[in-house]
């Protein structure tokens, strides 16, 4: 029998501090690391915060009041997720990135009017593909 991955940091007294965050994430820790220090360079707010009906803490990051991307941590990796109208699926599709990326925002099912957009970081290489998709949902209306 396999057992599914679940998501992580489902206490909410514990905050998902950099000592936490690397504990659960381990390797993938300095991917975290190097998305932090983009946010930062694109004056984009991470913030972390308990999510009582998901039961787990979650990171929302924002451009002023724009929600960007959500961030989730799971055992060895963290997730990613953007929410794109499905209007702009085209413009995703046009990036360049990664054919298996493109691929697998096909294959996720909507949520509502959206498309998930969603990254596995297990290590960096996702990062600039990562950007691109990002600078897309920044621009996007």
């Amino acid at each position: 029998m396999t057992v599914k991955n679940v998501v992580q940091l489902r206490d909410e007294s514990d905050y998902p501090n950099n000592e936490v965050l690397a504990k659960v994430l381990g390797q993938s820790y300095g991917a975290y690391e190097d998305l932090l220090n983009l946010f930062k360079k694109l004056d984009l707010n991470p913030e972390w915060r308990y999510y009582k009906d998901g039961n787990a803490w979650l990171c929302k990051v924002q451009k002023k009041k724009k929600t960007i991307v959500w961030i989730s941590a799971w055992e060895g990796y963290f997730q990613a997720a953007f929410y794109f109208p499905l209007r702009l699926l085209d413009n995703i599709l046009e990036l360049e990135i990664d054919q298996k990326l493109k691929d697998s925002f096909l294959e996720t099912k909507n949520v509502g009017k959206s498309k998930p957009c969603i990254f596995n970081f297990y290590n960096r290489n996702l990062l600039d593909d990562f950007e691109k998709v990002m600078l897309l949902k920044i621009k996007s209306k």
